[in-house]
């Protein structure tokens, strides 16, 4: 559920479109009282040997595979695509459960990698494949991209602006918004057509049926929780043990995009707010920015911005958008949240040594600190020679423009802008500026193939749903409803400002393994806490 910058990372490889044998068509999707009936047979994955850094020695439990999957399920016999896939095999292949299935969100997370993970402990990793992906679009799985040469790429996102305040900064990121989807239309191929999550669920399910597989054990974080749902959905007796963590409303989110951005920014708002106070609750220097009223020391660094930048020392520039990009980066993460506090108060430092009012009293900081929260200088992308390949991919938009519906009009977004930071002030137009590529784009999501409900089919066995009380990028009311939503579900809460939390307590990884292994759902109701606080004490 990350906000995908407009420079985004290199991916590592590009799979073509593969040619293959022709592989079954999916099953439909079941009636919840369906009984179990024979399944379509599929092509098994045909694994080789891999190392997962060639920079290290191999240590010989990874393989790696190109899944062919059909373009189009409309047509299964026809054109296909390669999701690629890794698995670390279960260290005790006697006590083998099956596969652990692993999506880390996005839309347009690289999975592939996960198959490394250390979120889960022993007694998952003995008895399970630990199975990571790239999704359809994805990286390595067939990547969509709109731009042939990363001099194409820059021409247009150096043109926006992720805050965008004045009229000229509006207008020129909607000119810029609209170019990029029609670079899209013009160079992405068939394959924006079938972005939608309902297609990467058809591609998990037959690649359930591949590893030999007779139902889905499934862990899917933040946008990865829509595809656990989804699955849950669309095959609900095939769901065997399933974690969606960090959650999407599912109903909301497939019905009316605009409605859920707005709420997601009053999610990055709860979880900007609870920081301040737990900064001010811990006190400088277990919190560099403790000392004083850190609202009213936050409020006065953004409003100043609102109006012009904050020259640092060095020349340096903060600017709205790098720095509330940078915020929010900052909320998905416990770790990242104490260096947040030292360059919140270094740039608060640097506005009262340039006259604005003191809000108190503090030590100095760094401008290394302050420069954090800078502008950061494009470098390959603008210095890009007309051939060199684009080396990003846009299955960000290519999933969110199918699943998502949104005006047709880009103008809206500037008056929804205005609206929202009225309630969000930090948040609201960051938010609103994120979607306007759907207005626009070529393989909208009333025209898509894409599955909306319902959302309650009662499954084979209870989803896990694990929700963080001050999540920044999925409010914690949206694991609240998706708990509601899919019915045989129980809900784990942990008391934290971050983005997703297996991995992040032990008390949280005894339910997470227990239900893994053993198939024992937690008892609802439950509020942990994480491992480790985002101010410990200073020694």
């Amino acid at each position: 559920m990350s906000r995908i910058p407009s420079l985004a990372l290199a991916v590592a490889s590009a799979f073509a479109l593969v040619a293959g044998t022709a592989v079954a068509a999916s099953a439909a999707p079941e009636p919840p009282s369906a009984a179990p009936a024979a399944e379509a047979r599929v092509e098994p994955v045909a694994w080789t040997p891999c190392n997962p850094d060639p920079t290290k020695p191999d240590p010989g439990i990874y393989d790696c595979a190109v899944y062919p999957v059909p373009l189009d399920y409309d047509h299964p016999s026809g054109e296909k695509i390669g999701i690629a896939m890794m698995r670390r095999r279960a260290s005790d292949p006697a006590k083998r459960i099956g596969s652990l299935f692993l999506n880390p969100g996005g839309p347009g997370g690289s999975g592939y990698l996960w198959a490394t993970t250390t979120r889960f402990g022993k007694d998952v990793q003995d008895r399970f494949d630990l199975v990571g992906f790239d999704p359809r679009g994805v990286a390595r799985s067939n990547p969509l991209k709109c731009f042939t040469t990363d001099e194409e790429a820059a021409a247009v996102f150096d043109r926006q602006v992720g805050v965008p305040v004045t009229k000229a900064e509006v207008d020129a990121t909607l000119d810029a918004t609209e170019d990029y989807t029609d670079a899209c239309s013009r160079n992405a191929g068939p394959l924006i057509e079938h972005m939608s999550t309902e297609n990467v669920v058809r591609d998990l399910d037959r690649m359930r049926r591949a590893v030999g597989d007779k139902q889905l054990t499934f862990a899917g974080f933040s946008y990865g929780t829509l595809i656990g749902a989804t699955y849950a959905g669309m095959y609900p007796n095939k769901v065997r043990a399933v974690i969606v963590d960090g959650n999407v409303d599912p109903n909301l989110r497939l019905h009316n995009g605009v409605e859920y951005d707005r709420q997601r920014a009053a999610g990055f708002e709860l979880a900007l707010d609870e920081y301040l106070k737990r900064c001010k609750a811990a006190g400088a220097p277990r919190c560099a920015f403790g000392e004083g009223d850190t609202r009213a020391k936050f409020d006065a660094i953004r409003d100043h911005l609102r109006t012009s930048p904050v020259t640092l020392s060095d020349g340096t520039q903060v600017t709205l958008s790098s720095f509330t990009s940078q915020v929010a980066n900052a909320l998905y993460a416990q770790s990242r949240q104490a260096p947040l506090a030292k360059s919140l108060q270094a740039l608060h430092e640097a506005l009262q040594s340039q006259g604005a009012p003191s809000l108190a009293a503090t030590p100095k900081a760094s401008v290394e600190d302050a420069k954090a929260l800078a502008v950061t200088v494009p470098t390959a992308l603008r210095e890009a020679l007309p051939e060199t390949p684009y080396s990003a991919d846009d299955s960000y938009y290519g999933v969110n423009c199918q699943d998502k519906p949104y005006p047709s009009n880009p103008k809206v977004f500037a008056n929804l802008a205005k609206a929202w930071e009225k309630e969000s002030p930090t948040f609201g137009r960051y938010q609103a500026f994120d979607a306007p590529a759907c207005a626009s784009w070529p393989a909208p999501a009333r025209d898509a193939e894409r599955y909306s409900g319902p959302w309650n089919r009662g499954t084979a066995n209870p989803v896990m749903v694990i929700g963080n009380l001050y999540d920044p990028a999925t409010q914690y009311k949206f694991s609240q409803n998706m708990q509601r939503q899919l019915g045989n579900a129980v809900l784990v809460s942990v008391d934290v400002v971050e983005h997703c939390a297996v991995g992040r307590s032990a008390e949280l990884g005894k339910l997470v393994t227990d239900y893994l292994v053993n198939q024992h759902a937690p008892a609802p109701g439950q509020l942990l806490k994480p491992d480790v606080e985002a101010f410990p004490p200073v020694a």
